[in-house]
């Protein structure tokens, strides 16, 4: 894994109707990667856009969202209290994914 970059651990995008979970991430439970991709999914028929979960070179867990311009149907209001939402219910889940992203960056393996 890179040592300078984001790495995406997961998406989803309300325009092309897809979501994407990283290749290097099917180890996880498929549990998790279940609630990963309802959490994504649910994001974006809600709010709109694209939401992507990365992991900073540092390992913290962001949640990033991006819309086009052009979207006036994109409630931007919406995506922040959601975004809250989501580090509010989903705490637990966030930490335990830095946690595992760190362990495993550490131990090399994946």
């Amino acid at each position: 894994m890179e040592n300078d970059a984001n790495v995406v651990l997961c998406g989803a995008n309300s325009y092309e109707q897809k979501y994407y979970l990283n290749e290097g991430f099917r180890n996880l439970p498929q549990s998790i990667q279940d609630e990963l991709k309802i959490l994504c999914i649910t994001y974006v028929e809600d709010v709109g856009g694209i939401l992507t979960m990365e992991f900073e070179p540092e390992g913290s867990l962001v949640l990033r969202v991006h819309n086009d311009e052009m979207d006036y149907l994109f409630d931007e209001i919406g995506s922040v209290l959601k975004i809250k939402e989501i580090q509010r219910e989903k705490r637990e889940l966030l930490e335990a994914l830095e946690t595992y992203y760190q362990a495993v960056r550490a131990g090399g393996f994946q």
